[in-house]
Formats: C-alpha cells, structure tokens, sequence
C-alpha cells in the first residue's frame, strides 16, 4: 500500500466529512487507505462515520487523548509506505497525493514534507513552512520584526522568509495539519511525543527528523485548505497549554540558563497572549449577494429559500479560473461551491485567485444537504443545514 490518512477528530463532525470527501477523490489513483481516529467527541462524529463511511477504519477512544497520542493510535494501525497527518478541518486538491508522492520518491534522506496551505479565503498561512522557535525566534514573531526587516535573517526565521510561498524548498519545522513522511521514519523517531498533549508535537517531530539528518521540504505545488479556527478555542486554557508545550519542547531540547529561560518565559508568554488577542470572536460578515457555481437550477432556489436572499447561478470558466458571471465586482460577495458539479482543485485555485475581491465561500455538499465554510483562520466557522 503507497499512502495511509491519519485523520484524528474532535468534534468537527462537518469539517470532517468535507475532509474525508476530498481525500476519496484524492486517493481514486493510489493505493491507499483512510484511518480516522475520534478523541471521544460529544458531538455526531461517530454516527456520521457509521452511516456516510462504514468502510473507513474508525478508531472510537474513550478519552481526548490529544493530538500526539491520537495520531500514534492511527499510525499504529497504517499499513502504508508513506502517512499523511491530515487536520479534520481541511480540504485536498484531487491531485495533492499524487504530486506529493511523487516529489517524495525523487529525493534521498527525505524528512517530512508539507504543502502550502491557505485558509478559508484562500489567505496565505504562513506557518506552513517556518523556522525553529527558539525563544529568540518568537520574540521577533511577537514583536513584528519579521515584517519590518523581512530580508534580515535575523528577524526573519519564524515564518522561514528566505523561502518563497511559490518555491519548493528544505525547511526547518512543518504544520501538523498536513505532514507526509515515510511511515518507517515515523516509527524510527517515535512518532509525536505524547508528553506534549498538543501545540509544540509537530514543531518537535519536524526537528526530530532534522536531528536524525533528514531533510524537510515545504512544496508549493499543491494547495491544502486548512480552516484553522476549528482546531481550538483561543482562550486561557489554550494559553496555558501553549506555553505548558512551548516550555516541554525548550527543556527537552536546548540547555538552559538564566538567560535562554528569561527569553523563553518572555517568548512564550507573549506569543500566546497574542494568539489569544488574535482569536477573539469577530463579528460575523452577513453577506448581500450570492452566487452559485452549480449547474443545477433546483439548488439555487432551494438556497434562496434558506437564506432568504437572492441566489445568482453561474457556471465556471475552467480555463480561466473565472465565473461567468457579471458580479465579480460587487462587495460582500459569498460563492457557493457546488461540489458535484466543481472540483476541490478548481475551488482551492480560485480562492487563491480571487483573495483581492474579498470573497467569502461556502462548499456546498450534497449527501448530506448543508453548507460549509469560515471567514476568518482564528474564528469557529459556519455550517447552514438545508434540510
């Protein structure tokens, strides 16, 4: 078998079966195998696996027994050569495995490899590829040094700035919503440190595989959703996780004096609290028009009657990357994605494509009648049941 999905959920029940939707279409080609784990979620995740996926292998556990643990569950059970750590609350391209694989079979020595992600407008997240947080390192994220001197190396290594969101290049530390590595490699290594409930086991897996002289890579040929503000609540529990992790990973990894101490107990501190800030709820964006990329009538009026909104339908241009349509221009725009009628990778480049016209988006998934998106990497998003 070429590829196992790790998928571990927590109470994302929508968010997942997107995910798991666009994964099918992303494995029709390879051999391979999806692997969710549920870290006992109180909402309807486990019934939708029994009744939309009975032949995916689910993991049920009786405890949230965090990321690193949830995702070793998982692994244990893989059968393939090379594992995806997939976040629930992503969406793949129909080609981002294959292209994948196929970088990965090309280069010796290889570590882990990441992709470029974006979020639910099709934003740039740029901790997709980034540098090692040493205390020093966070402190000019926190401050903003980073965009004032974004050419210094000195300033510029948390967010791996040397490295173009457009290149594919080697990287020091990869995002754990999407991580491809040969699954002997994960296993060589140990897999995420279960010490770590969450927030630093990727950062610490991704320098594992630098220690043990693998190399990582960021590659840009391939686009992954990653909505983001469904993974956590930014608020003081995720501060005292965060800085909990960050301080695991120091103490494992680098010696401590009173100085690197005082760096990391300023560093960590100032970095959660700004995450916090940063997820604070946000007032919700009420759209004024709507456009329907869909090729069937029915469902534009059955959208008009739920929003109690007008509902423009109109096709898509797959050459372009265009609607045809004559609203492009107009503000406080929300398109809905039919995804029976577009693909996931024709969605993902048109997002990218239109991040200046302020769009907001919804994917519309058939099987189970129901909208699906966010505004916004820090906020919870939006799930309209049709039905």
């Amino acid at each position: 078998m070429q590829l196992s999905v790790i998928i571990l959920n927590y109470n994302v029940r929508y968010f997942l079966e997107l995910c798991i939707t666009s994964v099918q279409k992303a494995t029709q080609n390879i051999d391979a195998e999806i692997i969710v784990v549920d870290n006992n979620s109180s909402d309807e995740s486990s019934q939708m696996m029994e009744s939309m996926f009975p032949n995916i292998k689910f993991i049920q556990n009786s405890e949230n027994t965090g990321f690193p643990k949830g995702n070793n569950i998982g692994v244990a059970e893989a059968k393939g050569d090379y594992i995806c750590i997939l976040n629930p609350d992503t969406v793949v391209a129909e080609d981002t495995f294959e292209k994948v694989l196929f970088f990965a079979k090309k280069h010796n020595n290889l570590g882990i490899i990441g992709c470029k992600l974006v979020d639910g407008t099709g934003n740039f997240l740029p901790e997709c590829k980034r540098g090692i947080p040493t205390p020093w390192v966070a402190l000019t994220k926190v401050l903003g040094l980073y965009i004032v001197f974004p050419k210094l190396s000195i300033f510029n290594k948390y967010y791996y700035q040397q490295l173009h969101k457009d290149e594919t290049g080697k990287v020091e530390i990869l995002v754990g919503a999407f991580m491809v590595m040969k699954r002997d490699l994960y296993n060589e290594i140990g897999g995420f440190d279960e010490d770590c409930f969450m927030y630093s086991d990727d950062i610490d897996l991704s320098y594992i595989s630098l220690l043990n002289g693998k190399y990582n890579y960021y590659f840009n040929q391939t686009t992954v959703i990653h909505y983001k503000g469904e993974s956590t609540v930014k608020d003081g529990i995720y501060m005292k996780r965060f800085q909990d992790a960050m301080k695991y990973f120091y103490k494992k990894h680098f010696n401590h004096s009173l100085f690197f101490l005082f760096f990391m107990k300023i560093g960590t501190l100032s970095f959660s609290l700004l995450k916090v800030f940063q997820g604070k709820p946000k007032p919700r964006i009420v759209p004024t028009n709507y456009i329907l990329i869909s090729d069937k009538d029915t469902l534009a009026q059955k959208l008009k009657n739920k929003l109690n909104k007008e509902v423009e339908k109109t096709l898509f241009n797959n050459e372009t990357l265009e609607l045809i349509s004559n609203i492009q221009n107009k503000k406080n725009t929300e398109v809905i994605f039919d995804t029976n009628y577009i693909s996931y990778k024709d969605i993902i480049a048109f997002m990218e494509n239109n991040v200046d016209h302020k769009y907001t988006y919804k994917m519309y998934l058939p099987e189970n009648n129901f909208l699906i998106g966010s505004n916004s990497s820090n906020d919870r998003g939006e799930t309209i049941l049709l039905v």
